[in-house]
């Protein structure tokens, strides 16, 4: 892209978005359909035939994926398989190996039996034994790519599969199991994937000039990621911080432009230490463990930086380091 981000005047942003942000729509169609063929081939043949009783329950996607959340040229999603019949968070950490074996054979299996409308990659790791695994979906031709993080999830929010509306004493009371055995574990902020279908609920029905605002900010996370080469806060939060700034010029109605909420998002990065913003869409500050479980234990030196609007599963930077980088 020859236009860089920092000389592109603040009237100009809108028409920058448009013009160099938005992905190819032909892509885009095609990917969904390919997505939608592995999402199935996966549900179906994940554990065939196995003696134990783990299916893959769901397929839910996230991240830079669609319409509203792809740029163009380079994208990054995940994609997240659900499996039924775990009893605990523990139970996903210790059997990650297994599950993520068993999705590598059946993708590289994909690979050979079915055509696909863009290319399709298998991505190997480099390290022996890895418990990580992603695949690319690209267009050469239309210079567009969306590189997928395959992760899997122990599917706690089984039974409200198809209820958006269930009362908060459910999700306290499995924010309580989570935050039991995150604690026990010292594992905080490794299962926020188990809740990926409520990041999405969070995010979706928002205004399409929030959604141009989230695509310039996750273009500028992008030149941050390729100048800084260190790991940084996930993008997620930075995408939350981004609703909270439309949120607050809507809320006091103020006429403003792109330009001013890119800054006051710049600006809220800039004053991390300060940091602190939720949403209680599937939680409530009634339930003592669900309402904050690190209220007490704030990092005195270098304040905080959390955000989360799906309730305690998902701490938007609990690496201050990573936030100071930005």
């Amino acid at each position: 892209m020859e236009n860089g981000l920092c000389s592109i005047q603040a009237r100009e942003l809108d028409e920058f978005i448009c013009d160099y942000l938005f992905p190819d729509t032909t892509f885009l169609t095609e990917l969904r359909a390919d997505i939608d063929s592995i999402s199935a081939f996966l549900k179906e043949r994940c554990f065939q035939g196995a003696a134990h009783p783990v299916r893959v329950s769901r397929v839910v996607m996230g991240g830079s994926y669609d319409e509203h959340t792809a740029l163009k040229g380079k994208s990054e999603a995940k994609m997240v398989l659900f499996f039924n019949n775990l009893t605990s968070f523990e139970e996903q950490l210790k059997r990650r190996g297994e599950f993520v074996e068993e999705i590598q054979k059946h993708l590289c299996q994909l690979q050979q039996e079915k055509p696909f409308k863009v290319k399709f990659e298998v991505q190997s790791s480099e390290e022996p034994n890895s418990r990580s695994l992603s695949f690319k979906l690209s267009s050469p031709e239309l210079q567009q790519e969306v590189e997928f993080d395959v992760q899997p999830a122990y599917d706690v929010l089984y039974e409200l599969r198809n209820n958006t509306y269930a009362e908060p004493q459910f999700y306290n009371k499995v924010y309580a199991q989570l935050i039991h055995e995150c604690t026990t574990l010292e594992k905080e902020g490794d299962f926020s994937i188990c809740f990926t279908d409520l990041h999405q609920n969070f995010m979706r029905y928002r205004a399409p000039k929030l959604w141009n605002l989230i695509r310039l900010v996750k273009h500028w996370y992008q030149l941050c990621k390729e100048k800084l080469r260190e790991p940084l806060p996930p993008q997620y939060a930075l995408e939350l911080l981004t609703v909270y700034v439309w949120e607050h010029s809507n809320k006091n109605q103020e006429k403003v432009t792109t330009a001013k909420n890119f800054r006051t998002f710049l600006e809220l990065v800039a004053y991390y230490k300060n940091l602190r913003i939720y949403w209680t869409w599937y939680y409530d500050f009634r339930h003592q463990e669900a309402s904050d479980p690190g209220s007490s234990r704030p990092n005195k030196e270098r304040g905080w930086f959390r955000l989360t609007g799906m309730g305690p599963a998902g701490k938007g930077g609990s690496d201050l380091d990573a936030v100071l980088l930005l």
